[in-house]
């Protein structure tokens, strides 16, 4: 597989810097893994504090919304956020 690059102003890039990744939804649709991040994000900011939600039951979550995301996805996705395990997350009362 050949690397492409393009020069630009800014410097020097792959091509596939300017492009995001997609995944097909329930119906067919491709979605950018942007869009399944940012409402990942969003779950999980909405999550039960006291107890928050593993990687499966995210999973199963994005599942319920049309989104087929694997749990091992949904682990890489968290870790690109920059978002801690459920054990890491929960609050105490």
């Amino acid at each position: 597989m050949k690397v492409k690059y393009i020069q630009t102003d800014f410097g020097t890039f792959e091509l596939k810097f300017f492009f995001s990744e997609s995944l097909p939804t329930d119906e067919g649709e491709e979605v950018s893994t942007r869009v399944i991040k940012q409402i990942l994000k969003d779950i999980i900011i909405e999550e039960s504090k006291l107890k928050p939600l593993s990687d499966d039951e995210l999973s199963r979550e994005l599942k319920e919304r049309g989104f087929n995301v694997a749990r091992r996805t949904v682990a890489k996705y968290r870790e690109q956020l920059k978002l801690p395990v459920a054990r890491l997350r929960r609050e105490l009362a």
